[in-house]
């Protein structure tokens, strides 16, 4: 588990590093064909070629290979992810930023149900390898549609202006990115350990692992509308806190499983945690993004996400090696306290009243 932390926190890079990506695709309208589509275009592309490739390299024996290629496979990930971000930005209305984080997030958890039914499969029954090239057939799936797509000419007032950075000197932003690390730090470490503690507790096979997975995912579709549905409807605060509350108690009921029957309903509430935590923090960090720098200050929130993300990947494998799945399941769910004092800075200390008279 410390070995499969250290691969997962060095893979993260990458999209710690992206806000350089949304600096590029802010600024660049790359060969006049817009600021959005050529890179998403271009990451795709990169993100083929390395599932192509990856087949070929024996983790095992070539364990620094294996972590290089998926640096690079993840650099054309980042790349497509940022500026897939940046049009959302570019392009969502404020009073929307709920739904359309439903439909981000809900879409890739979606994605993960579909392949996680089939992948446990196929590499049993056929090859890793050939997990690896559906994946990469699948990724060139989009690319006929981001062919398809015309970008608006971008308004003066949401030009590139360096002067915007200056948002992340405000106190608010700043308690945002430390909610964004302590979610994601606890999301991460925990749902890395899933799988893993299944297969340790109760020696699930391949295809098995890849049904949890899929449950996982359709609670996380669930978790994506539930928090985008939250946001829209009572508020960024009250939406919040339920997702708070949401995430202790699916990380915790996850050291009180009892036998793999169990499993199922503990991975379903879990991924419902998962996805409720992480629509609500995206749809946070769309609603305080400066249009000016939408796609660089998006990614700087995100990349602060992916850092945490990184960390607890790396902390929560190897306190899984020391003191075990349960105990570390406990430990992550108490972490969740330590968003509480970031709650009156990011919202304010005062109760928000808008027109319905409920809290916002």
């Amino acid at each position: 588990m410390t070995d499969v932390g250290i691969f997962a926190s060095i893979a993260l890079i990458p999209f710690v590093i992206k806000v350089f990506l949304g600096m590029l695709s802010d600024r660049v309208n790359l060969f006049g064909l817009g600021y959005r589509k050529p890179y998403i275009l271009l990451g795709l592309v990169v993100q083929t070629l390395c599932l192509i490739v990856v087949p070929f390299i024996d983790p095992g024996s070539a364990y620094w290979s294996f972590v290089a290629v998926a640096f690079v496979l993840q650099m054309g990930m980042a790349l497509y992810d940022t500026c897939t971000d940046g049009l959302a930005l570019d392009t969502t209305p404020e009073d929307e930023k709920g739904t359309i984080q439903t439909f981000m997030v809900g879409g890739r958890a979606l994605g993960v149900v579909i392949t996680s039914l089939v992948v446990g499969l196929i590499a049993e029954r056929v090859s890793w390898a050939a997990v690896f090239w559906l994946l990469a057939a699948i990724t060139v799936v989009p690319i006929p549609l981001v062919l398809r797509m015309r970008e608006a000419d971008r308004p003066v007032e949401r030009a590139f202006d360096w002067s915007a950075f200056g948002a992340f000197k405000n106190g608010v932003v700043i308690a945002l990115a430390g909610l964004g690390f302590v979610f994601f730090f606890i999301i991460a470490g925990t749902n890395q350990l899933v799988n893993p503690f299944l297969e340790a507790e109760y020696g699930i096979s391949l295809t098995q692992a890849g049904l949890y997975t899929a449950v996982w995912g359709v609670g996380v579709v669930l978790g994506s509308i539930v928090g985008g549905r939250m946001i829209d409807r009572i508020g960024d605060r009250r939406a919040t806190w339920i997702a708070l509350g949401i995430a202790l108690a699916g990380t915790l009921v996850l050291a009180l499983t009892s036998g793999p029957v169990m499993a199922w309903v503990v991975v379903a509430l879990f991924g419902l945690a998962y996805g409720t935590y992480q629509t609500v923090y995206f749809a946070l960090a769309m609603a305080h993004t400066d249009p000016r720098i939408a796609a660089s200050m998006f990614s700087i929130l995100m990349a602060v996400t992916n850092v945490a993300q990184g960390a607890g990947m790396g902390v929560s494998g190897v306190l899984a090696d020391i003191a075990g799945f349960r105990w570390t399941f406990v430990l992550l769910a108490v972490l969740n306290v330590l968003a509480i004092p970031l709650m009156p800075a990011v919202f304010g200390r005062q109760k928000a009243v808008v027109a319905d008279g409920m809290e916002a």
